[in-house]
């Protein structure tokens, strides 16, 4: 537009965005008033200079970083990148971790940031049963005056290894020792012997536990649950079955690969008192070796049986021995009439003398 006589200013009609168009070539073009008029031109290239209007950008507001646990200290685990329009020191970014403290621990002590490219980096080894996730924020800023900046949240997901074996709680027993449990001799089919229980600190998946026997005495006689441990008789036990049965269970977990534990039971079958005859008339009595307690029983008992049948016998042979008492001979009868003629005598004196 004229400014003034033969002067001319450009001037904008909107605002310019470098950003959008960096530059124009503008043709200026000059015509007299002569007939033929005359002209001439001239092209002027416009370049615009930059301004700190525009704020660093995140390709996404939200990270979720996946961190596999007992990485190494160190290890990179991504790459927080912003991009800012601006030139030259409007441009230069710098990345830092705004500050946030868990349980008295500071992020900058956990994680670590380049400020100049963004690259993030775990600052120690992670364990899953102690720390799950994390979540904080990284802030990108220019170097423009006055210098703008944006953030982004990150969000870190510790991934869980299969490096916690399974750890048998019942039955309980010292370090290496073999548990020792008692059943009754007639304990009855599908009764409940035993129950293993195993616990895994892992992840749910990897802390699915399974139960199998890997030796057993017989294979007849128990069975187990895959599921939740439980030992269980399959049948009666016989007069063939040994006394001590011997069974080592199997504590697998779900991982990849899969961890184990292991527990030995050592099982004892002990003799219950005989039932009623009654009783014993519906079961069939299964004999089997007697205890030393019975063997005692039986020898006391015909210890004194035996004594008494001597005591008997001696006192029967005895009493056959004893001589026999002889018996006096009857009176006769001539004696008799003696006798009595003589009573009357005498009482014949007695009365004369009385006279």
């Amino acid at each position: 537009r004229e400014s003034s006589d033969n002067y001319y200013e450009l001037v904008v009609s909107e605002p310019l965005d470098r950003e959008k168009v960096p530059e124009y070539d503008i043709t200026f073009t000059v015509t007299d008033r002569g007939s033929p008029p005359l002209s001439d031109n001239e092209t002027m290239t416009l370049e615009l200079l930059d301004v700190n209007d525009n704020v660093p950008q995140f390709p996404q507001s939200f990270y979720t970083i996946p961190v596999m646990e007992n990485n190494a200290p160190g290890a990179l685990l991504s790459s927080l990148t912003a991009f800012d329009p601006d030139l030259h020191e409007n441009q230069y970014l710098v990345y830092f971790i705004i500050e946030k403290e868990i349980v008295n621990t500071s992020m900058s002590m956990l994680f670590s940031i380049n400020p100049e490219n963004g690259n993030l980096y775990a600052l120690k080894t992670f364990d899953y049963e102690i720390e799950k996730e994390f979540l904080f924020h990284i802030e990108a800023r220019d170097s423009g005056v006055p210098p703008l900046s944006s953030n982004v949240t990150v969000h870190i997901i510790i991934v869980d290894q299969n490096d916690n074996p399974p750890v048998i709680v019942s039955p309980w027993r010292a370090h290496g020792s073999v548990v020792e449990e008692k059943i009754p001799r007639s304990t009855d089919k599908g009764s409940l012997v035993s129950k293993v229980i195993a616990i895994d600190t892992d992840s749910v998946q990897n802390s699915r536990i399974t139960y199998q026997f890997i030796q057993v005495t017989d294979a007849t006689l128990f069975s187990l649950d895959q599921y939740n441990g439980e030992i269980r008789t399959l049948r009666m036990f016989s007069h063939r079955d040994p006394r001590h049965q011997r069974l080592v269970v199997l504590a697998k977990d779900n991982g990849d690969p899969a961890l184990s534990a292991t527990v030995t039971i050592k099982l004892s079958t002990a003799e219950t008192a005989v039932k009623a005859y009654s009783d014993m008339t519906e079961v069939p009595l299964e004999y089997d070796i007697f205890s030393d307690l019975n063997l005692y029983l039986v020898i006391g008992l015909g210890s004194v049986s035996f004594l008494l049948l001597i005591t008997i016998l001696v006192t029967c042979v005895l009493k056959c021995q004893k001589p026999k008492p002889s018996k006096a001979a009857p009176p006769s009868r001539n004696s008799v009439i003696s006798e009595r003629n003589s009573t009357i005598a005498d009482s014949t004196l007695v009365s004369n003398d009385a006279y």
